[in-house]
């Protein structure tokens, strides 16, 4: 059922609670009104009666009811029956009737057990005299040394008859208030979720296709225009996510186009008839590092679909960093001679880590091979691993600094972004393909660490990867 339908039926239904809760309460406040404005003049006529029963030797006979309308006044004055609705009955404790204005002519106005009780207190009750409700009182009474019953009432039927009216009017307007009440629900509801309906149409219009289309922000500033905001929000976050991942798409198939041309053109070549030897061995040569670098693209790239799916693609154990730098650095130590570059590493063996040891070692690879690749021949790399103590927590540093050119300044904002290059037409050329900064980072982020580079005072670049700390021992 439509939430419009819903909450109209629950506010209908909700009106019916509140208009029949309402009208039971005022149908009995309304009848204890009426019976006690009928009661405090049976009072009135009760104690003037036993009066003059008092005052009187003989029982005198009861005057007729039209001679009562003054003793009925009062009830007149209220809104009462007239006087000819009056009775009056004065009878000895064994029930004998003595005196009687009841039309009926000897009709008990009260029975036994209404008589015994009214011989020490005043009894209120309601009798049926001709087929027609009187309300009656009966009290104690003394005729000279004789204890009597004062019987009075009078009819009921004008109570009766306000009662029924209203009775009647609740059931006559109530249903119609409880249907405008959900028409009224209803409506305020449609307009309430109309620009609610306006925003679902406007989404089920916005495609792939049509990542700068948002929503229009209604003027209400309440929970709507709340909504609209945060859904733009996600829009924009929507659609900076399929621009990378259309970008990172173009970019990884303009990297696999350039290896897999290669490798092609030097197939092609090895097939011509009348290949030396040499020639041969030099295509299957080329071919095989070709081949090699498509292994190590694709491996960068399933590192980073992993770490943006979110998958674990870490094995941490506790580690020794300073056991990866070393590594890391006798395995680049060759290619750094061949153009005598200097590697210097300054690493503290006591720093431990939890942390992967194969994506540590990737990562300080793909650090030492961006300094070896942007470093002249004869420079200096220094590499060291030192530790951090500050207020949020303790970090392992490991920094990798050359002296070289050091970085753009336009380059640094986009230095771990995906495909990007210092300079693209020689990285390019000497293999890179722009992934070895953002699998750096990816790999930090993922350990709960970070990566940073700058250009330092002195020259060169410098790359600073952070990591924490392994919990110490108990104290």
């Amino acid at each position: 059922m439509p939430l419009r339908w819903r909450l109209a039926l629950l506010f209908a239904l909700g009106t019916a609670i509140v208009i029949a809760t309402a009208g039971l309460l005022f149908l009995q406040h309304l009848t204890a009104g009426l019976n006690n404005s009928l009661d405090s003049t049976l009072r009135a006529r009760a104690d003037a009666e036993v009066a003059r029963l008092a005052s009187a030797g003989p029982l005198p006979p009861l005057p007729p009811p039209s001679e009562s309308r003054d003793s009925g006044q009062q009830g007149d004055q209220h809104g009462q029956n007239p006087a000819s609705d009056d009775i009056t009955q004065v009878l000895a404790r064994d029930g004998t009737v003595l005196a009687t204005t009841d039309p009926a002519g000897r009709q008990f106005l009260a029975d036994a057990a209404q008589r015994r009780a009214a011989a020490h207190t005043p009894v209120r009750f309601t009798t049926t005299v001709e087929g027609e409700k009187y309300r009656m009182l009966a009290v104690p009474a003394r005729n000279g040394a004789r204890p009597v019953l004062v019987v009075v009432g009078t009819g009921s039927h004008l109570a009766e008859e306000a009662t029924a009216r209203t009775r009647t009017a609740l059931w006559i307007a109530g249903p119609p208030a409880v249907v405008l009440a959900g028409l009224g629900a209803y409506a305020l509801t449609g307009s309430a979720l109309r620009p609610v309906e306006r925003m679902r149409r406007r989404l089920a219009d916005i495609s792939e296709h049509d990542t700068a289309a948002r929503l229009q922000v209604p003027s209400t500033r309440d929970e709507i225009a709340t909504l609209a905001t945060t859904m733009n929000a996600v829009l924009d976050r929507l659609a900076q996510a399929l621009a990378r991942e259309r970008s990172f798409i173009a970019d990884a198939g303009h990297e696999l186009r350039t290896p897999l041309t290669t490798l092609k053109a030097v197939l092609e070549l090895a097939c011509r008839p009348g290949r030396s030897h040499q020639a041969l061995v030099d295509a299957i040569t080329a071919a095989a590092d070709d081949t090699d670098r498509l292994i190590r693209l694709a491996e960068d790239l399933l590192v980073l679909a992993r770490a943006d799916e979110g998958h674990a693609f870490l094995r941490n154990e506790p580690t020794a960093p300073a056991d990866a730098l070393t590594r890391a650095v006798h395995a680049a130590s060759a290619r750094a001679e061949t153009r005598g570059v200097r590697l210097n590493l300054h690493a503290d063996a006591q720093v431990r880590i939890v942390a992967d040891p194969d994506r540590l070692r990737q990562a300080v690879d793909n650090l030492l091979d961006n300094a070896l690749r942007h470093s002249p021949d004869g420079a200096v790399i220094d590499v060291t691993l030192s530790t951090r103590h500050g207020p949020g927590a303790d970090v392992a540093v490991i920094e990798v600094r050359d002296h070289g050119p050091g970085f753009p300044p336009a380059f640094l904002p986009l230095a771990f972004e995906r495909f990007r290059r210092a300079d693209a037409a020689r990285a390019r050329a000497g293999g890179g393909a722009g992934l070895g900064l953002a699998i750096v980072r990816s790999i930090a982020e993922a350990h709960g660490g970070s990566v940073v580079a700058d250009n330092p005072e002195g020259g060169g670049a410098r790359v600073r990867l952070e990591l924490p700390l392994a919990p110490g021992p108990p104290a």
